[in-house]
This record gives structure tokens, C-alpha cells and sequence, in this order.
């Protein structure tokens, strides 16, 4: 961790022999303790709010059942436009994920994660001929690397390094949210992508909450207050958090729920973008070309826009700089909104939804109130994509 032992403005210890605890206590958890998703006490790590397209249910079909045997994530981390693209897993665990998105990104894509915990490791490298050969590629284009993320230079990643980082449910067992998403920002290539799932809390968690292990272990004691993600992200360099979305975590373990008492949690997903500081940022007028495959009809964007084929929208300016600076580029006609009218493109502009960023709202909105706590466990392809 780095060199100071102050506390990190997540309220977190973020160094310091407090870290190495965190860390150590979340290795053995996760490399011991834990050797299947069954053995969770809560469902904070297995909640998910979307059910999974097809094609994405095809591609888990093929990982190796023992690496899936081993997954703990809270949510679906499979961004739209994947072909081609350099992909890092923060946390990747047996490696289901990674090698799910092996097969999107192609042969001449790659996917590398990340992982401190050995055991992990040693079943996601156990299967890289398996998927290599099952999925008909002449060599493999995924690799583990075992270290931390808010340490990622240490295990040797490059600066400007990677298309989109992908994250499910790990960020909370860090002891320094601030450092990941620092570092996240530094290996990320311009217009570059973090897309993650993970827990957040409706408000700062308890000094008992945090310090209870098997609170932490089980994603819910280093749950981000949402509202602080909002402002960390923004003080590292992202474009303002787009959430994509969010569902309520029950704890049906009554002892963990007697210490948790009123504190609420949610699985979110959110986008950060690294967008270039020279990218102009004007409400605009859009339309979807309708070219990332899979998504051909229509692309979920986030919560708040649903880009339809051919259809013009108009949205913010910082959805409208995401747009222009990232891999989305070539799917969309950009025009920026000239006094407050809409560009003439001959059709009416369908109005943006309200902009929606707290989890528990959106959560609210997707769920019914009978929320039944659950028994387990923790937290496109396009023609033409990363170069």
C-alpha cells in the first residue's frame, strides 16, 4: 500500500498493518474458507438484477465447471463492443469471468487478470489449455497475474495499458477504494472503461460493521457509502459514475443481521469513463447506428438512456463526451444541441430519462417491496471494436 498510515477518504484503513490484515484475513476467507459459492452466508455476492442474454449464457456454458464451481460476484460484468479489446479483471478469483470474455474478445483480444489470493489462482491457470483448446483458439489470449489492484504497477502493468477494466465484486474487500480507482485510471487507455458490479451501503458504515471479518469477507463490511464512490471516482480523473443497475441484498443470516441492524446494502453496476480532458462536454442529439452485434435493435446504455436503432436522443453532455471519446464512437451520429433545440435530423428526438446515479433508488424502481432473503452467497461482440 502507500507509504502513509492515515485513514483513506473512504473512512478505511488504507495502509499500513491494518491493510496487510485486510488483505491477509480476505486471502484466507477466499483461499480457505471458502470452497464454493454454496459455503456464503449471505447473497450479497451472487445477486445479480439483470438475467443474462443468451449469448452471454452460451459463453458461461463453456467454462470449465470447477473454475465455476469457485465464482463469488455480485452482478453481470459484460460491457457492449468487445471485439478486440484489451480487458483487465481487478480481482478475477478461479477466473470465470475472464475466461468468459476470452471468447467476446477474440483471438485478437485479450483478457488478463488479477488476483492476491494463490488458491484462486492456481484454478484459474489449472484450465488455460482447456479453454484455449475449447474454444478453438491456436494459443491462449488470457493470463493470471497474482497481486493487488491498488497495486498494479508492482505486478508490472503498463500505464495506458487496457480498452476496459472489468471488476465483480472486489473492490469492497480492499482496505484503499481511492488507490484501485487510481490505479484503474492509470492503466486505462484514453477513452477507456471501468464496468463493475459491487456492494454499497446507504450510508457510512460502523467502525464495528468494518472490522467484522466475516462481514468483510462476505462483501458487505467494506461496502462503499454510494455517495462516496460518486466522489472519488470524479477526484481521480472519471467522468461523474453511470449507473447501469442496482438490486437489494438480503441478509438471511440472523447473527450477521443483528450486527448490520438498520444499514442498508444494494449490488450495483456502474461505467467510469477515462475521458480525454479536451473532449467537449455539449448536451447533444444522438443516434444509434445499431452496429455492435447482439445489440443491433437497441443498447441499454446505463439507466437513465436506451439507445434505440435510428432513433434520435438527446443526453448530457458528459454522456454525449463518453460517446465521442470511447469505443462507442463509431456506432453513434453525434450533434451538439444549438440553443436549446434539437439538430434537424428529420425526425422528433425522443426526450432523455431523468438521470438517475443512487443505487437504492434505481433498485427501488426494478424490485418488488417483498424482497425473500436468499441462502447463498457473495458478491456484445461488435464487427468492429478495439484495435
Amino acid at each position: 500500500m502507500s507509504g502513509c498510515c492515515a485513514k483513506s477518504s473512504d473512512s478505511v484503513p488504507a495502509c499500513g498493518s491494518e491493510a496487510k490484515l485486510i488483505h491477509s484475513d480476505v486471502k484466507d476467507y477466499y483461499g480457505k474458507k471458502l470452497q464454493k459459492s454454496e459455503d456464503l452466508q449471505t447473497n450479497a455476492c451472487t445477486t445479480s438484477a439483470k438475467p443474462k442474454p443468451a449469448f452471454i449464457r452460451k459463453a458461461l456454458k463453456d467454462v470449465h465447471p470447477e473454475v465455476t464451481s469457485r465464482y463469488y460476484g455480485c452482478g453481470l460484468v459484460v460491457p457492449e463492443s468487445l471485439e478486440n479489446c484489451y480487458v483487465l479483471d481487478l480481482g478475477c478469483g478461479s477466473g470465470q469471468d475472464c475466461y468468459m470474455l476470452s471468447q467476446l474478445v477474440g483471438e485478437k483480444g485479450h483478457v488478463t487478470g488479477i488476483d492476491m489470493t494463490e488458491e484462486q489462482l492456481a484454478v484459474a491457470r489449472k484450465h488455460i489449455d482447456y479453454h484455449t483448446e475449447k474454444f478453438g483458439f491456436k494459443k491462449p489470449n488470457v493470463d493470471f497475474v497474482q497481486g493487488f489492484m491498488e497495486l498494479l504497477g508492482e505486478a508490472g502493468l503498463k500505464d495506458s495499458s487496457y480498452d476496459i477494466i472489468i471488476s465483480n465484486c472486489v473492490v469492497n474487500l480492499s482496505p484503499d477504494k481511492a488507490a484501485v480507482l487510481r490505479e484503474a485510471y492509470r492503466v486505462l487507455k484514453d477513452g477507456g472503461e471501468m464496468y463493475f458490479s459491487d456492494v454499497y451501503s446507504n450510508q457510512a458504515l460502523t467502525k464495528e460493521i468494518r472490522e467484522h471479518k466475516v462481514l468483510w469477507g462476505e462483501c458487505l463490511g467494506g461496502a462503499l457509502w454510494w455517495e462516496d464512490l460518486v466522489r472519488l471516482a470524479q477526484e481521480v480523473g472519471f467522468s461523474p459514475p453511470r449507473l447501469v443497475t442496482a438490486s437489494h441484498i438480503a441478509i438471511g443470516n440472523k447473527e450477521l443481521g443483528s450486527i448490520v441492524g438498520d444499514y442498508k446494502f444494494v449490488s450495483a453496476t456502474y461505467r467510469l469513463f477515462k475521458v480525454p480532458k479536451s473532449c467537449p462536454k455539449e448536451r447533444s442529439q444522438v443516434i444509434y447506428s445499431g452496429s455492435i452485434t447482439s445489440w443491433e435493435k437497441f443498447l441499454e446504455f446505463d439507466a437513465n438512456y436506451t439507445f434505440k436503432e435510428g432513433e434520435a436522443m438527446v443526453v448530457d453532455g458528459d454522456a454525449a463526451a463518453i460517446l465521442r471519446s470511447s469505443r462507442f464512437a463509431d456506432d453513434f451520429m453525434i450533434r451538439p444541441v444549438e440553443g436549446g433545440a434539437a439538430a434537424d435530423v428529420g425526425c422528433c428526438p425522443a426526450k432523455p430519462k431523468e438521470i438517475i446515479v443512487n443505487p437504492f433508488e434505481l433498485a427501488k424502481r426494478l424490485e418488488p417491496a417483498d424482497i425473500k432473503p436468499a441462502t447463498g452467497g457473495c458478491c456484445g461482440t461488435k464487427a468492429s471494436g478495439c484495435a
